[in-house]
């Protein structure tokens, strides 16, 4: 989807861009498709809050993606490619022969009007999830299964795309998007193709009320507070905190390794991404 750029009649016009939208076919979702989202406002069921920068923004309904893709062996139309306000990749309605309508992620080439299926058997061509079992060796995929039925985890933003590289017993091993290979279950289901909406990487906000839209409030550094209210305040004058990045509460905040103790998925990482 290419991106369009505007006249500088403003500042925040000069280096605004946004998508054309061209792939786009209906602005309106599927109703029995969509829910109620809440906004929550980066806060828990204590009301207090656990992500800081969240809040306002433009209201939204949540579209029900189909994940699992277990309408085995029947075959469904592409009805429409709509914009999904909840995630970076555009979404596709799929019309199933027996009635049901269920959204997908749109792959990149995905047209009105073409056929898919999900299933063991299915033929690998663009938009057809089946078992990595299946998939020839390098085939780009997408909409990754971590355990088998359990719904896609991996490889679901703009423009992204997993490679099989290679398959030993029960496993394949996927080279993911971050650059690491690992191991999956080859029963896991994947679909064809790169996700779709490939340029969302390059457009550029312009103007802090873009952020805004999107519910993100605004960040104020720790070296520009008093010392009451974070580790890396105060001074005379302006001053570039003089020791290691950290939290407001002290916690070291760039190097740090954020991953649980229990690191029981190590052993299927075949090369790391670093």
């Amino acid at each position: 989807m290419p991106l369009k750029k505007y006249n500088p009649r403003s500042p925040s016009r000069r280096f605004m861009t946004v998508s054309t939208f061209e792939e786009l076919t209906t602005d309106k979702p599927e109703r029995s498709l969509t829910e109620s989202k809440k906004q929550n406002a980066g806060r828990n069921s204590a009301g207090r809050i656990t992500v800081r920068h969240r809040g306002g923004g433009h209201k939204r309904k949540y579209r029900i993606i189909d994940f699992r893709r277990d309408k085995a062996g029947i075959p469904a139309r592409v009805a429409t490619v709509e914009y999904d306000p909840n995630r970076s990749a555009n979404i596709a309605l799929l019309n199933y022969v027996d009635g049901e309508k269920r959204y997908i992620i749109a792959p990149v080439g995905l047209e009105v009007g073409m056929m898919l299926t999900s299933g063991p058997d299915v033929e690998p061509t663009l938009g057809n999830a089946l078992p990595l079992a299946n998939i020839p060796l390098g085939t780009p995929i997408h909409n990754l299964e971590l355990e088998p039925g359990g719904g896609a985890k991996m490889v679901r933003t703009a423009g992204a795309s997993a490679q099989l590289m290679a398959r030993e017993g029960k496993f394949a091993n996927v080279k993911l998007p971050s650059g690491e290979i690992r191991l999956i279950n080859i029963k896991c289901f994947a679909t064809v193709g790169r996700v779709g909406n490939t340029d969302h990487g390059s457009v550029t906000d312009g103007k802090a009320g873009r952020k805004r839209w999107r519910g993100v409030r605004p960040t104020v550094r720790g070296v520009a507070m008093n010392p009451v209210d974070h580790p890396m305040g105060g001074g005379e004058g302006r001053s570039s905190g003089g020791g290691h990045p950290v939290s407001p509460w002290g916690k070291l905040a760039k190097g740090g390794k954020t991953r649980h103790k229990r690191k029981n998925s190590s052993k299927f990482i075949v090369k790391r991404r670093k």
